[in-house]
């Protein structure tokens, strides 16, 4: 009995009108992600398309985590990472359904790109990243949409943790 509560205390968690405004938010990140990568997927040769002095299109499947880091070719290593990240996800969605407003829109922030970059490594077995900000012969690590909302979220996450206390 007290687990079917639970149940019902987790579904009305969910379902707060709050909540359903950051789950859309979580929506419309992992689409946007997932519009721009099917594009470059699709349209996308071997060869760098250069846009202009900063920035060229340049697809790199990546099987680490961010900027590469973790990378391997090791399938038992590569299945422990996803499910860890996998994890990390499920437990940022509940943390976020328990914060208050500002927190939920960082945490929706990073989910919405974590959950595109994971849907990657669990349908292609990579994330496919092609987005190469560079100044001459200086390239930043090449990352892919998600990968902004997630930085965006963590720098505003660090920048919350430093500037406002509770």
């Amino acid at each position: 009995m007290n687990y079917l509560n639970e149940i019902k205390n987790f579904n009305n968690l969910i379902f707060k009108k709050q909540n359903i405004f950051y789950l859309i938010l979580i929506f419309v990140i992992f689409s946007l992600d997932r519009m721009s990568k099917i594009k470059i997927l699709e349209d996308f040769s071997d060869e760098t398309y250069f846009i202009n002095d900063f920035l060229n299109l340049d697809l790199i499947w990546n099987i680490g985590i961010g900027f590469g880091f973790l990378s391997t070719e090791s399938t038992i290593i590569y299945n422990l990472v996803t499910l860890l990240i996998g994890s990390v996800v499920v437990i940022l969605i509940y943390v976020s359904l328990i914060s208050d407003n500002f927190d939920k829109l960082i945490y929706s922030t990073i989910i919405g790109g974590a959950t595109g970059n994971f849907y990657d490594r669990l349908y292609y077995k990579a994330v496919p990243d092609f987005i190469d900000l560079h100044y001459d012969n200086f390239h930043w690590f090449t990352f892919n949409v998600a990968d902004i909302f997630i930085s965006i979220g963590i720098l505003i996450f660090i920048m919350r943790s430093f500037f406002i206390r509770k």
